[in-house]
């Protein structure tokens, strides 16, 4: 297989695209390819390499876009057998299987704040797999000594840095800094990204009041909705290291496709029923 699908899906990654590779994992008899032959389908219709062409890549091209959707790779399997080759349109007449994976986009997570807690939750989310970026006006705090294992640093007033990030819908973001006037800064610029997470550090009533000031502003309540607060998944944290433990749960979860809100309100009737 030619080199340039793997730095073809190295730099889909890194643009913060997606896309789904299919692979054939399995053939008996004959069939259009006769090697493990792989095709990298990107989501702006660009198509790389072939398992054989015809129908069967018309049918896996239709479910790359169900796998890229997903997020959840599929086997498909085509019987090419006599009986079925007036149908399949292809008179190989054997049986094949492909395995179409998604590409998912490099996670980078966007952190509002270089404080204890952005600290703790830069360094797991490190170590789980996640690019991490640190977002602060203060010079002193958001610093490679701090910070060593951030992959990028914006230090600059909010304003001016809001217009740097390269947020796409793969981004996540944490809003947790000094203040509430900070925190109202940085979610009204979050709610108008197309991130896939935006987590609020605070109580409730905090993020009421802020959500309240928003509306008043005239930003669609609706917007709220993709709004994770109080960050983190409940674990009853209270140190920053376990602050982060709990956040970092929660972005796995959003990572794979989970649905939070039912794991968190799961979480809440197990702790009713056991203090009960």
């Amino acid at each position: 297989m030619p080199l340039d699908i793997y730095e073809e899906i190295v730099a889909l990654r890194r643009l913060g695209k997606r896309a789904a590779l299919a692979t054939i994992v399995s053939r008996k008899g004959s069939t259009p390819r006769k090697d493990p032959a792989k095709m990298l389908l990107c989501e702006d219709g660009r198509q790389i390499g072939s398992i054989g062409g015809g129908c069967i890549e018309a049918e896996v091209c239709r479910e790359a876009l169900m796998v890229m959707r997903t997020e959840r790779p599929a086997l498909l399997s085509f019987d090419l057998t006599d009986e079925n080759a007036e149908e399949s349109a292809m008179l190989c007449g054997g049986i094949m299987e492909v395995y179409v994976e998604p590409i998912t986009p490099e996670p980078r997570l966007f952190i509002f704040g270089a404080g204890h807690i952005g600290q703790c939750v830069a360094e797991v989310a490190k170590s789980i797999g996640f690019t991490v970026a640190v977002v602060d006006d203060r010079v002193k705090y958001a610093s490679p000594e701090r910070f060593p294992r951030a992959d990028a640093l914006y230090v600059d007033p909010w304003e001016e840095a809001f217009r740097k990030l390269p947020i796409n819908d793969s981004s996540y973001l944490l809003i947790a800094t000094r203040g509430h006037q900070y925190d109202l800064e940085c979610l009204r610029f979050a709610v108008q990204t197309p991130a896939k997470y935006i987590g609020l550090l605070g109580s409730r009533r905090k993020t009421k009041l802020l959500f309240e000031v928003l509306e008043r502003e005239g930003v669609n309540p609706a917007s709220f909705g993709r709004v994770y607060a109080p960050v983190g998944i409940e674990i009853g944290s209270e140190t920053p290291e376990e602050i982060a433990i709990s956040i970092a749960a929660e972005l796995v979860a959003v990572r794979k496709n989970l649905d939070v809100r039912q794991l968190r309100e799961t979480l809440r009737h197990a702790k009713s029923a056991a203090q009960a």
